[in-house]
Order: C-alpha cells, then sequence, then structure tokens
C-alpha cells in the first residue's frame, strides 16, 4: 500500500516537539512524496482561549482551520515541511483529542497517521488517559508515536 496522506495531529502540549515530529513526518513523506495534513485538534476551551489570543474580532466566527492555520505550533510545523520540500495542507478541529484525531484520520483518508508525547508509567496511564494510546487503539490506518526523549 503506497502512503499518499499521512496525519500530523498536535495539540497543546506539542510545541515543544515541533521539530522532532516535522523531521519523523519528513523522513516519510519526502521519499513518498504524500501530502501531510496538519491537524491542531482544540477542546472547546482551548479553542475559545486561542480564539481570543489571536485577537479575533467578537462578532467574528473564526473556523477551526483559520485558527489553526494561526497557531504558533501548526506555523513552526508548516515552515519545517516547506524547508524540506514536503506538501502539506491545514486541518483544525475542536473536540476531545483522540476521537477527533481518530475522526479526522478517517476523513482526510490517512493512510498514516503520527502523534506526538511523553513516556508515561503505565499508572500515568491509567490515572490520566493517553490522547496517544486511544488514537493508536482506534486509528483507521497504523500510527506513529514520536515520543520525547
Amino acid at each position: 500500500m503506497a502512503i499518499e496522506t499521512i496525519l500530523l495531529a498536535v495539540g497543546p502540549g506539542d510545541a515543544d516537539r515541533t521539530d522532532k515530529l516535522a523531521d519523523a513526518v519528513a523522513d516519510v513523506a519526502g521519499p513518498t512524496g504524500a501530502t501531510v495534513v496538519l491537524a491542531h485538534v482544540f477542546t472547546d476551551e482551548e479553542f475559545d482561549d486561542v480564539v481570543e489570543q489571536l485577537d479575533y474580532e467578537p462578532s467574528g466566527n473564526p473556523r477551526p482551520d483559520e485558527v489553526a492555520a494561526r497557531h504558533a505550533t501548526i506555523r513552526s510545523l508548516a515552515n519545517s515541511l516547506d524547508a524540506a520540500d514536503v506538501g502539506y495542507a491545514i486541518r483544525g478541529a475542536v473536540g476531545e483529542h483522540g476521537e477527533t484525531i481518530v475522526e479526522l484520520a478517517e476523513n482526510v483518508n490517512a493512510d498514516s497517521v503520527f502523534v506526538g508525547g511523553r513516556k508515561r508509567s503505565p499508572t500515568g496511564k491509567a490515572v490520566f488517559g493517553s490522547t496517544a494510546q486511544e488514537v493508536i487503539l482506534s486509528a483507521p490506518c497504523p500510527v506513529t508515536f514520536v515520543r520525547d526523549d
């Protein structure tokens, strides 16, 4: 199976790992010519906070794609992919992180999903849950977990 579309899903905790995520995705997308869908998933509260920080007009109703495109994490990833000559599209979504990433993977017909995270103990996963774990177990395609060192 050829890889044509890679979903790289990021959220509020991924700002410090953009270089590592971009490198991992470019290593796969570059040689295959795949398009990367840069997706930022916001909870309702995160979305409202980002809209406020970006200083949108109060009467405006910005779309999640537009807000994601202006978000620093996505801009950093886009710059890295531009430098690697990898094509990409930007998507934004609002919802529960894991579930929404899986829905995005289905909607864009992703052949692969990349998510980032940190190493956690089994107890930490049980107590706090894990977006990456939910995506790994529920995604319609293979998932690559890019872990912090």
